[in-house]
């Protein structure tokens, strides 16, 4: 039998709490949470906000959300806040009219009397890892939060492209380090691709002028081809011919947007007088009927040379180079034959002097060279061209061209016409210098055109104009966290009536304020923030 201890009268007590001691360890714990938090924040991680568009579209500022009236395709349009009355980096809670914008894939541009006011997103807002360039180098491509050389109160973020020793030349678009072209990694490369035009947003009123000044149309030119558009779904595009007779459809130009290296983000005036970017990627899926005899490639011409890719849908996939009608073939790759019936994805790219093709999983590339002259004499004032060509039954779908980057060598600084590191005037950079760039080369104070020598701090000598010191590095720009968010579809009448009210009553203003607020998050612009060194495969 299990005996029962006997409860004294000792074990009724219960201690009593000190309550100095415990108002004691809560500011303890407030204070350690405070430091840490500081320490954090200030050699570890810290969060900013973009207020400008330099970085666009990797990085947005304040931007109108746009959507093509005709085409339905969706872009950003830039706000600068000085246009319209307010002060610099100033987010208004009111709906704003947008300027005169172009959908950057059928071209629609209308006046901005026709256009409808619409809330003001915020600029993205990104965690910047600090204090990693104490520990590692920076690597080229990296996007990095640095101090403005000429006010160091204040952060700027741009794109790494020059480091210490190196000597940076634009030429043509394109980065070159010490006289060899300068590639991008996949993953930044991937970002960096911009809309020339895609055929699954095709106009509902074409019969307008107000498509790059014209009507629009098809821009694959199919006229005394086989090629033909489904009757019900004209973004598909299909072809019936016999397997050994080849027929081609061109990108015309004179309909569709052209490769100039525009931005939909900027102004709109004036984007015919940018350079073309010569960098270019098509990109479709296609669909085979039957026994999948026949093939399905597509070109791209870059100066003076026709870049074809190519696949026999029964097993090879090849790439050649056609100069003054001669064919050369560059590269071949056996691949297993297409299925019928299923849809493969092709995509054909001429991007740093490389020629990468891939389709239905299988790549095969083709290197040019890293000298300047390795795609031939340069001639930018050719425009490229764009070819499609088949045989057999095929079917393709989510055409799609784009374009590069192509860094510029003028910017928004009035009277400074050609920046530095132009073609012929590389830019040497001398022992913790770096250069940089933001990726809206058109609209972008940066390593090209900062006049002023850099402010330098501990008694040191100022800092030659256009490169970044070392010691004002900051850190790398890791994610975005919080792309701009949504508004709460309030009733408008009661947006209007908080408005009206709030500006003679504090109360009011508040709560238009409240309903104001993008507090739904955009997760699907959630993201990291590529850089990185190419990785050279062997």
């Amino acid at each position: 039998m299990t005996p029962i201890k006997r409860e004294t009268n000792d074990s009724k007590k219960k201690p009593g709490k000190d309550r100095a001691a415990e108002i004691a360890n809560t500011f303890e714990w407030l204070i350690t949470a405070f430091i840490l938090a500081f320490v954090f924040r200030a050699f570890v991680m810290e969060a900013f906000r973009i207020p400008t568009g330099s970085m666009a579209d990797t990085l947005k500022g304040a931007h109108f959300r746009m959507r093509c009236e005709q085409c339905g395709y969706k872009y950003n349009y830039g706000f600068m806040p000085e246009i319209y009355g307010f002060p610099s980096d100033t987010i208004p809670a009111q709906k704003i009219k947008p300027p005169q914008t172009r959908c950057p894939s059928c071209g629609y541009s209308l006046p901005p009397s026709t256009t409808m006011p619409v809330p003001i997103a915020n600029g993205d807002r990104i965690l910047v890892l600090k204090c990693i360039y104490q520990f590692f180098e920076p690597k080229q491509w990296d996007v990095i939060v640095f101090k403005n050389p000429t006010n160091p109160q204040i952060n700027y973020i741009k794109r790494l492209i020059g480091r210490p020793g190196e000597t940076v030349e634009i030429i043509d678009g394109d980065v070159y380090i010490n006289d060899q072209i300068s590639r991008k990694p996949p993953k930044v490369q991937n970002e960096l691709w911009m809309p020339v035009y895609d055929n699954d947003y095709q106009p509902i009123a074409p019969s307008e002028d107000f498509f790059n000044y014209h009507k629009w149309a098809q821009p694959f030119n199919m006229a005394g081809t086989k090629w033909v558009t489904d009757e019900n779904s004209p973004t598909l595009l299909h072809l019936d011919s016999a397997a050994d007779e080849i027929d081609t459809i061109v990108y015309d130009t004179s309909i569709g947007n052209t490769p100039n290296a525009t931005y939909a983000y900027d102004e709109v005036r004036g984007y015919k007088t940018l350079p073309y970017c010569s960098d270019l990627m098509v990109r479709f899926y296609v669909r085979s009927v039957g026994d999948s005899a026949g093939l399905i490639g597509a070109a791209l011409s870059k100066y003076e040379s026709n870049y074809r890719a190519w696949v026999d849908l029964r097993g090879d996939m090849v790439i050649a180079r056609v100069v003054e009608g001669k064919e050369t073939e560059l590269a071949r790759k056996s691949i297993a034959a297409a299925a019928a019936g299923k849809s493969a994805l092709f995509k054909f790219a001429n991007v740093d002097h490389q020629l990468i093709f891939e389709f239905g999983g299988e790549e095969l590339r083709y290197d040019m060279g890293r000298g300047a002259d390795a795609a031939g004499p340069i001639k930018p004032k050719i425009e490229p061209r764009v070819e499609i060509f088949g045989s057999g039954k095929l079917t393709l779908r989510h055409i799609a061209i784009f374009r590069d980057i192509h860094y510029t060598l003028t910017g928004s600084i009035p009277g400074f016409d050609r920046g530095r590191a132009g073609e012929g005037e590389p830019f040497a950079l001398e022992e913790d210098e770096f250069f940089v760039l933001g990726d809206n080369s058109p609209n972008s104070e940066d390593g090209r055109l900062w006049r002023e020598q850099g402010k330098a701090n501990k008694g040191l000598k100022p800092y030659r104009a256009g490169v970044v010191p070392r010691n004002y590095l900051v850190g790398k720009a890791l994610f975005v966290y919080w792309p701009s968010g949504f508004d709460f579809p309030w009733p408008e009448s009661l947006r209007t009536f908080l408005l009206r009210k709030s500006e003679n009553n504090r109360l009011f203003r508040v709560m238009h304020t409240i309903v104001s607020l993008r507090w739904i998050p955009n997760i699907g612009q959630v993201r990291f923030i590529y850089g990185g060194t190419e990785k050279i495969k062997s």
